[in-house]
């Protein structure tokens, strides 16, 4: 059975992801802290939970082209052009920085916006949000233990 733990960080993370102002570390850290959990349980939980958010943002932007034009659209075309700009000035590297607060949520939706290949993203952003909760988790352990 699986334990609501592992279900509240997953949706943490799920969340934490997105473009709401979640944040799922916090959750971690408290979970490890506990030591009534495994690290590499936490670890995948919170990993899976973190990419599958960003592969809404992804698909979100895939589709919000074509949205663009609607007077209620959050996003100004100035922005949009901004966005693509930097995009494909850096490129796909560029979602090494998707586990940074702030730039790294909407940056997988311009990800979708700009197109990038799925798989592309789904390693580089899995790549770079599982370093971050591991460094995460292996600090608090360190710090503690």
């Amino acid at each position: 059975m699986i334990s609501g733990a592992y279900i509240g960080l997953f949706f943490a993370a799920f969340g934490a992801a997105t473009l709401l102002p979640l944040q799922s570390e916090a959750v971690l850290v408290g979970l490890l802290l506990s030591e009534r959990y495994g690290l590499w349980g936490l670890w995948a939980v919170a990993t899976l939970g973190n990419v599958l958010g960003s592969l809404l943002n992804w698909w979100l932007g895939r589709g919000i082209e074509r949205l663009r034009h609607r007077r209620w659209f959050p996003v100004s075309p100035s922005h949009l052009e901004k966005a693509r700009s930097h995009y494909q000035r850096y490129g796909h590297w560029s979602l090494l920085l998707s586990w940074v607060p702030v730039i790294g949520d909407p940056l997988t939706l311009v990800a979708g916006v700009m197109r990038e290949p799925l798989g592309r993203f789904l390693l580089i952003v899995t790549l770079a949000k599982g370093a971050r909760y591991g460094v995460l988790a292996l600090a608090t352990l360190g710090w503690t233990g």
